[in-house]
């Protein structure tokens, strides 16, 4: 398909370039676990092909494990979206998240990561667990250049950050890495706000499970990248068995259509309702990338194409303000995961960063929200009534006491 063409039709008919030859309208579904050979030598080469990250040859697509063709169009789809010549899915967005980093400690150069804080919860405890036998160092976006080792394999950022949302300059830090590839998980921004291979990231992570997906009922992970990286990264795929299934890649695929209708009206509602809650009584602080102070370097506009649709707030009562706003919201569902159909509100610091360091986890009267399709009247409602009922009877509680052993969990 012509790249020219503009988002909005990419997203509708990308990945579906084989369906009018297959006599089909419909995304279809292949379950297949195993495939038919044309014969020993054929299927062995096409085995071999894909076992070492390539793509399956006329032998046939053999097993689930190394090839799907359900799960091969969602990809296309995806890298047309990125803008990046391959991607590759998973099972999850850690399971994607995990073989990139194996993938670049493999290439032979070192096993030391520079990570880039606030991260999400659980990229944060995996790289600081050591459990993938690399070593991290957990630095600031104007300290990568600093924290380069000769053995640095990759530079991770996020941008926007979660839970604070936190914009990172992609660009400089891809001049700060050097010849060090740099991963930006993506997640927040979706490619309807934000294309980090056009800043110069070899790898772009999404969280499918998030906007892509939409309405909470698929999870999938799944990196955008060159076709080498992409041949880096299958056979870690094939060989952890990290696969996306078909009918997770059928249901992402089918998300992408309203992708950036979704990613757009949620965007409004959250500028309305981060500009609100500035000004009201209960609220210390706002963190959203469109309000005037949250953006220094100006970076929307130039690397994202808006602000997008999450936000927190940090409430002045703590731990106690936060429970009693999560008590007294309606429409807002107290959930992990984000970027649905429908608002949800979590706190960061008991749940998604729980695991994380002390030092990096957020404050305990921080929330999150995740703003749906929901009407926005409706929400500023709901928002408005919890908070002013928790601001009424908050008390000074100063802290959160969490066990940073416990494993991550949900975004």
């Amino acid at each position: 398909m012509d790249d020219a063409v503009a988002f909005e039709t990419l997203a509708v008919h990308s990945g579906r370039e084989d369906l009018a030859a297959l006599g089909v309208h419909a995304l279809p579904i292949d379950l297949s676990t195993t495939n038919p050979l044309p014969g020993v030598e054929l299927g062995g080469g096409s085995y071999e092909s894909m076992a070492t990250g390539h793509h399956p040859t006329e032998g046939g697509n053999v097993y689930a494990r190394l090839w799907n063709p359900t799960v091969a169009r969602f990809e296309k789809a995806l890298a047309q979206l990125e803008r990046t010549e391959a991607s590759v899915a998973f099972a999850s967005g850690m399971a994607a998240f995990t073989a990139a980093v194996m993938a670049a400690a493999n290439r032979g150069r070192g096993r030391h990561v520079v990570a880039v804080r606030p991260l999400y919860g659980g990229t944060d405890h995996l790289l600081a667990s050591g459990m993938l036998s690399v070593e991290t160092t957990f630095t600031t976006a104007d300290g990568v250049a600093a924290a380069l080792r000769p053995d640095t394999c990759l530079v991770v950022v996020e941008t926007p950050a979660n839970p604070t949302l936190e914009l990172v300059d992609i660009a400089a830090v891809v001049a700060a890495a050097g010849d060090s590839p740099v991963l930006v998980d993506n997640t927040f921004a979706t490619p309807v706000l934000q294309n980090p291979s056009e800043q110069g990231a070899a790898l772009v992570l999404h969280s499918a499970t998030k906007y892509l997906g939409g309405h909470g009922d698929v999870i999938g992970g799944v990196v955008a990248c060159s076709e080498e990286w992409a041949t880096a990264i299958r056979p870690v795929r094939a060989i952890t068995g990290g696969l996306l299934h078909p009918l997770g890649a059928y249901l992402l695929h089918r998300g992408l259509p309203t992708l950036a209708l979704r990613v757009r009206a949620q965007q409004e509602s959250a500028r309305i309702l981060a500009d609100r809650l500035a000004d009201h009584g209960a609220v210390g602080r706002v963190h959203y990338p469109g309000l005037g102070d949250s953006d220094p370097s100006g970076l929307i506009g130039r690397q994202m194409r808006g602000p997008g649709a999450m936000l927190a707030i940090e409430l002045a009562g703590g731990l106690a303000a936060a429970e009693s706003t999560i008590a007294g919201l309606g429409l807002f569902t107290h959930a992990v995961s984000l970027g649905g159909v429908d608002s949800l509100v979590q706190h960061p610091a008991s749940l998604t960063h729980r695991p994380v360091a002390p030092e990096a986890r957020p404050g305990a009267g921080i929330l999150r929200l995740s703003i749906g399709l929901e009407n926005v009247e409706d929400l500023w409602l709901d928002l408005d009534r919890a908070l002013s009922t928790s601001h009424g009877a908050r008390s000074s509680a100063a802290g959160i006491r969490v066990d940073a052993s416990v494993g991550a969990g949900a975004r």
